[in-house]
C-alpha cells in the first residue's frame, strides 16, 4: 500500500529522476508547453508550479532557489521576466494537463500535454482568477452607480460587457463552476 510516499518513483534512481525533472522543467518554461507521458507530466506539475511561484515572489532568494533548479540562465531570465508576472493575481494552478487520445507508438504509454495556464496561443483558455473575477464585479457596481447617478436612470450592464471592455474573452468564464 502507498501511504504517506508523496511522488513517483518512474523506474529511476532519485538521482536521475531529479536530473530528468529538472530539464524538463526547463523545457517547459523555454517553450510553455511540452508534450510528455501522464505519469511524467504528473510529477512535472509539482515541480513547474513550485518554480512559477518562486517566479511570482520575485525576491533574490526565490532566483537563487529557482537557479538550483533550472539548467539554462535564459529560462530563469523568462521566469523572473515574463511567466512570474503574467501570475501576480493566480493563488495557484499555473499548469494545465491535457491528455491526449493517441498513445504512444512501441510501448502504448498514455502521453499527455503540459503546458503554462494563461499564455498566448493556448489550446484551452484558463478561468479568470478570482481576485481579478471580483475587482470586474466591484467595477461593473461601480460603473452601474455612476451611470445611475449621471443619467437619472440606471443603466444595466452585464458582466460579458465589463470582460469585454477589460480585455478578456467572456466565453471563458461564464459564472458558473464546471
Amino acid at each position: 500500500m502507498r501511504k504517506r510516499i508523496k511522488f513517483r518513483k518512474l523506474s529511476r534512481t532519485p538521482t536521475h529522476k531529479w536530473a530528468m525533472l529538472r530539464n524538463m522543467v526547463t523545457s517547459l518554461i523555454k517553450h510553455e508547453r511540452i508534450q510528455t507521458t501522464l505519469p511524467k507530466a504528473k510529477e512535472l506539475r509539482y515541480l513547474a508550479d513550485k518554480v512559477a511561484g518562486l517566479g511570482k515572489d520575485g525576491s533574490l532568494h526565490a532566483r537563487r532557489q529557482a537557479d538550483s533548479i533550472l539548467r539554462e540562465k535564459p529560462a530563469l531570465t523568462k521566469l523572473f521576466e515574463i511567466i512570474g508576472p503574467r501570475y501576480v493575481d493566480r493563488d495557484g494552478g499555473y499548469t494545465r494537463i491535457l491528455k491526449l487520445s493517441q498513445n504512444r507508438k512501441g510501448d502504448n504509454a498514455k502521453m499527455a500535454i503540459i503546458e503554462y495556464v494563461d499564455r498566448p496561443g493556448e489550446i484551452r483558455a484558463a478561468r479568470v482568477p478570482k481576485k481579478r473575477r471580483e475587482e470586474l464585479l466591484m467595477m461593473m457596481e461601480g460603473a452601474e452607480e455612476e451611470e445611475s447617478e449621471g443619467a437619472g436612470k440606471k443603466v444595466k450592464r452585464n458582466l460579458k460587457d465589463v470582460l469585454m471592455s477589460v480585455g478578456i474573452d467572456p466565453v471563458v468564464w461564464d459564472g458558473t463552476k464546471h
